[in-house]
Parts: structure tokens; sequence; C-alpha cells
């Protein structure tokens, strides 16, 4: 099937450890089995894109290539056997796995040469979209909520129900309250977890964690925030520890703090090469530590499942909002992030 669309605007990653370039690109000619064409509202940068930027999991052997992974926006077009959606729905579009024809990656052009790019991409005002890499939500659902149910809200909330298990009553600590650190901090007050811990550098961001649901924070900039989950904690041990920041150093303090039948739940990852040394013992007497994919989210049913409990619970997900920029503006909002500038989700807003 021809495509309508022939160019868009995209940021491309070129080279690692640079900015990306904004530019025009040009789209294939057709669709092929299981695309879908999406026009994007909005993106999320997730800290995986910057890590993919920053070269955290080692060589690029795809250079160059689009990125991001979470957002919403309208079907344009549908490719041959694509049966879940129909012109102008709006979907989220996810990195999990889905249910649905999983297609060939489209391949763009960019200067007159080959632009990869994987099954979603969200960096890029029109999207090629494996089928199975989409949900369709309700039209009135506002752009920037499908956008957090893309990665955000889902890895959070999944993290708490899927991974850690988190029971009524139990004690959390969240380590790194950026944007899935914020989303894992709702879902324990969900459960009503009776101590959730923030922990973070940046005092902004801790600010919203208590906002939304902490009970108590930490700047670990400030002080050591190991004696101070001791002091909070009492003669009680920790139930659960969320690690988002991949440093091995706070991973190997996360499991001495959690009780002997504890969990330990791994969503950052540490960069290749940087390993964790633990000693093994407690393991095998009920102290667990979990990796944590995505929350071990279903698209197909967590995300109805959670845009309803956000709706009937009247949750304002506008605190999960930093900012909003342009596509244009992307190494900013990049910058934003990094440097801490930015308390909660940043987002591209492409209209």
């Amino acid at each position: 099937m021809n495509l309508k669309i022939k160019n868009c605007k995209a940021a491309i990653l070129v080279k690692q450890n640079s900015p990306l370039i904004v530019d025009e690109i040009k789209l294939p000619n057709k669709l092929l089995f299981g695309q879908v064409l999406v026009k994007i509202d909005i993106s999320g940068i997730c800290g995986s894109q910057i890590g993919e930027i920053n070269g955290a999991k080692g060589e690029d052997k795809y250079l160059p290539h689009l990125l991001g992974h979470e957002g919403s926006g309208i079907v344009k077009q549908i490719g041959p056997g694509v049966t879940k959606f129909k012109e102008g729905d709006r979907i989220v579009l996810h990195w999990k796995v889905g249910s649905g024809i999983q297609s060939k990656p489209p391949i763009y052009e960019w200067r007159n040469n080959n632009l990869n790019a994987g099954w979603v991409t969200t960096f890029n005002s029109y999207s090629i979209v494996s089928e199975n890499r989409c949900t369709k939500i309700p039209k009135e659902t506002k752009p920037y909520i499908g956008s957090l149910l893309g990665c955000a809200i889902t890895t959070g909330f999944g993290v708490i129900e899927n991974n850690a298990k988190l029971k009524m009553g139990e004690s959390i600590v969240v380590f790194g309250a950026g944007g899935i650190g914020l989303s894992i901090i709702q879902g324990a007050l969900s459960v009503s977890a009776s101590t959730i811990i923030a922990v973070d550098i940046h005092e902004n961001r801790l600010q919203l964690a208590k906002k939304i649901g902490a009970t108590h924070i930490i700047c670990s900039s400030k002080e050591d925030p190991f004696e101070r989950i001791k002091n909070i904690l009492g003669p009680n041990k920790l139930d659960v520890f969320i690690d988002n920041t991949g440093i091995p150093k706070i991973i190997e303090k996360g499991y001495s703090v959690i009780k002997n039948d504890g969990r330990l739940i791994l969503v950052g990852v540490p960069r290749k090469g940087e390993n964790i040394n633990i000693f093994s013992l407690p393991l095998h007497f009920g102290k667990i530590i979990t990796g944590s994919y995505g929350g071990e989210c279903n698209p197909d049913k967590d995300i109805p499942r959670y845009l309803k409990h956000i709706n009937s619970n009247d949750l304002n997900m506008n605190h999960l909002i930093s900012k909003y920029f342009k596509i244009e503006e992307i190494n900013e909002a990049i910058e934003c992030m990094q440097n801490g500038e930015t308390s909660g989700r940043v987002l591209i807003d492409f209209n």
C-alpha cells in the first residue's frame, strides 16, 4: 500500500555521545505486511534512550538510526494483514511486545542513505510501527497520558505488581525518582505500602516524589541514604528495594538492607563491564534479586487496565510531566534530564 506521507521531521542518532541531529527524513514508498503508519502527537524521553546515546550497553552497530519507544498518536494508514486498528484510531506506542503481527522494521532514507529504525520509534513526527507495538485507547484519552502508558506508567506499576509483588503494609525504597521512579511510587501508594522512601540526588525530584505519595524523602547528595533508611525503619528491615540507577554500589547496598526474605528489584541497568559483587548465601534462604523487563507488562491487558485505574481514581498524571519541548529542542530536553533540571517525565510535543 503506497504511503500518503512522503517526508517527516525526526531526531537522528548519528554518533554516540553526540547531540541528535534533527532533520527531514524520507519515508518508504509503501507499508509492508503488519506495518502501521502513525502520526505521533506526543513522545516521551526515557532514560533508556539516553543510555543508547551514551553507549551504556556498548558499541551501537546500527548507526545512524531513529530513537524513541513511548508515545501516543493517530493511525493514518494500515498495511496488509493489520486487523487491530483502523485509520483514525488513537493508540499507545510501546516497546513491549503485544498481540498482532511483528512486521519487518522500516527503512527510512536520510541524505540519500538508508536510515535504520526498530519496530517502534517515536522521535519522528510520522512513524511506521509494527502492529504488535501498538495498543488502541479511547479517542478522548489525553495524548500525554497515552505517552506515559507507553513505558513510564506500565513499567512503574508493573514493577510493583509483577516484580516486587508489593503487599499492603510493606516498606519500599525507590532509589532514583525520575519518570519511572515516580510511577513506581504511585504504584506503591496504590497498594497501600506503609513506608515509601524516595531517594535521589536532586531535591526537586524528591519534592515531587513527596507530593505524589512518598512518605519519606532522602537527598543522597547531602547525606548517607542507607544510614537514613535504617533510622527511618528502626528495628524493622526493608521489604523491597527498587534500584533505578544501575550503579553497582547502590545495588550492593540495597541488597544488604533488605530483610532475609526481602526483594531487590533491578530496573536500572549497569553500564557494560560494571558488575555487582554480593554475598550470595542469603539467596538460598529467601532473599530475592530480580531484573525487571519493563515491569513484565502485557500491553494488551495492562494498558487498558491502568488507564481505567487512572480515570476511576482521578489520579493527576500532570504531576509526572516536567516540561514539553518541540522536536527541534530535543537536545535541550535531554540535557535538562541529565542535569536534573526536570523532575518528572520530559515530553516532545509534535503539535
